[in-house]
Formats: C-alpha cells, structure tokens, sequence
C-alpha cells in the first residue's frame, strides 16, 4: 500500500520553481528520507502534502484519498518552526491537540502520562510550556504531533537543536512508531542521519527529483571508483602516483578517486610506503549528491526558491 502518491506535482513562486514535476510514491510502514540541503524543495513539497499550500499543478493523494479529504486527521506533522501554547501546562497543550484530532480525554490521559514518562518529562506535566528548557519544549512538541497516534508522521527536521541524548530518545521513539505500523516521512539536510535512519530515500535539488530508493540501490547505482588508504607516507606520498584521478584528504586517512585498477594503484602504493589501510570505498548520501547535483558554494549557503 502507498501511503503518499504524488503526480507531477509543481509548484512556483513568482518566478521561482519550488517544486517542478514532482512524482514519488512512500510506501505505508516505511521510514522514508526527504533529504538535500535547506531550500531544496522538501518544506514545499510536505506544506502541499499537508494542504497549507495548493500545488500549482499535478495530483497528491494520502492513503488513496484527496489530502484535502478528512485524511488529514490521521497525520501528524512537527514543523521545522517549532511553535507552541507558552502559557498552557504541557497537559493542557496535548489535550488539545489530541482533541482537534478527536481523541477522547480518556485515551489522551493514558497516552500522555506514558510519552512523558518515557521521555522524562512526567514531572512537567502541569507546568507552564514557558517553563521549560529549549529540549524539553522540542519533546512536547514531538509528543503533540504523535499523541493522536496517527497512519502517517511527518517530521521536519525533528532533531535540530536536541542534544545527543535526547535526539537518541527521540530516535528511537520513531523506530517503533514504525515497528508500530506508523508510516515516517523524515525530511533533512543532515545525509548522515538519514542514512542511519530511513529505509528508502527520496533527493531533491533545486526542486527537482534526482534520486529515489533504498540506499543499497543508490550506493549501487553511483557507486564510484574510490579507495580509502592510510599510509605511513600520509597524503604527500600519493603526489604523483599512478592511477590517482583526485584525493581528498581527511587528516589520518585520504579518499582517494581512482582512475584505473584498483589493484595496480594498491601496488603502486605499496612499493613506495607502508599501508596499513586499504579498502574501496561505498559512496555516502554525501558523496552520492555531491556526484549528481555539482551544488556550488553558493547553492548550499543560499536556499533556492526563497528559503521554501
């Protein structure tokens, strides 16, 4: 079953595409990766999922349904701007988001007093959302986007700000949400994360779609001639070196892009110093997008389409 079908969808503001010719399906039960770098198109593209923008163009359905149908009682979605009732107690503020999903105070009380025990916050129960730290608020919200247990969670950039321990937390409620059956639309510019995280990715760069798929098919895909090696001779020792096409130097280790037979290159670099490392190296999402997209310096500093 597809949880979110898009067709051609596009949208534009003023002259700018935000979104051109969009069409991807998120399969019901997945963890599924919106990913590229801030004003790619991934905020647009989740604000016309949610109906708060129309799309100029092309079709969005939710679970089989228009997402202008009642559909949209069964998302949950935390923005990236974070917002909530400062003056409310955190009780007051997930009862009432549970309530405009049509939750009963009897189901919300059980679930409220176990999100909060599992994420540390019982004691802040009836306290003001003013009161509370910058984290904590980030958890209340979180907890008011899933309180209604909805089919489909869309998270936007869920775990800005958190510290460690708390984007853990945060983490691993997500996981079993999925185990749970909840569908997760996870949408980010840190590649890392989702890598660790999603089960299918989706890449957008200046609104356009340029991958889309489990990282194994992506890896495969654009898979690249590139060795990692650590060697005695560190990264001077590869000047001139046979075979070399680029390297790039991360301190201890260099990733080097080869342009002929690894084998040959590994020789080579054997006859002039020792290795202690040598191993071909899988393309991160990084490296993957860095591959197809070419962004400039300016591309990742300046988001596109306005910031959208």
């Amino acid at each position: 079953m597809t949880a979110i079908e898009l067709r051609d969808v596009t949208k534009q503001f003023d002259n700018q595409i935000a979104v051109g010719a969009l069409s991807l399906d998120v399969p019901a039960g997945s963890i599924y990766g919106f990913i590229g770098p801030n004003g790619s198109g991934k905020t647009t593209t989740i604000r016309m999922v949610m109906d708060i923008l129309a799309p100029d163009r092309g079709s969005i359905q939710v679970f089989g349904k228009p997402s202008r149908s009642p559909v949209r009682d069964d998302i949950g979605y935390l923005p990236e701007e974070r917002g909530l009732y400062k003056r409310m107690t955190v009780r007051q503020v997930l009862r009432y988001y549970g309530q405009l999903k049509g939750r009963s105070l009897a189901d919300l009380d059980r679930a409220i007093a176990s999100w909060l025990d599992r994420l540390q916050l019982g004691a802040y129960v009836d306290k003001k959302v003013q009161t509370l730290s910058k984290g904590m608020s980030q958890k209340v919200q979180f907890i008011a986007t899933v309180i209604a247990k909805p089919r489909l969670l869309i998270l936007d950039e869920p775990f800005s700000g958190l510290d460690p321990v708390n984007a853990d937390a945060l983490r691993d409620a997500v996981l079993d949400l999925r185990r749970d059956g909840t569908t997760v639309v996870f949408s980010t510019h840190d590649m890392a994360t989702a890598e660790r995280l999603c089960d299918r990715l989706f890449m957008i760069f200046k609104g356009r779609k340029v991958l889309d798929g489990t990282l194994d098919e992506i890896q495969a895909a654009h898979s690249q001639n590139v060795a990692r090696v650590r060697t005695a001779g560190g990264a001077a020792i590869l000047d001139d070196l046979p075979g070399v096409a680029r390297v790039v130097d991360t301190g201890n280790a260099q990733d080097v892009e080869l342009s002929g037979d690894p084998q040959q290159f590994l020789a080579a670099l054997a006859a002039r110093t020792a290795v202690y490392q040598f191993e071909l190296k899988k393309p991160s999402l990084h490296d993957v997008f860095v591959q197809i997209a070419r962004p400039t310096a300016e591309d990742l500093a300046v988001p596109a389409g306005g910031g959208r």
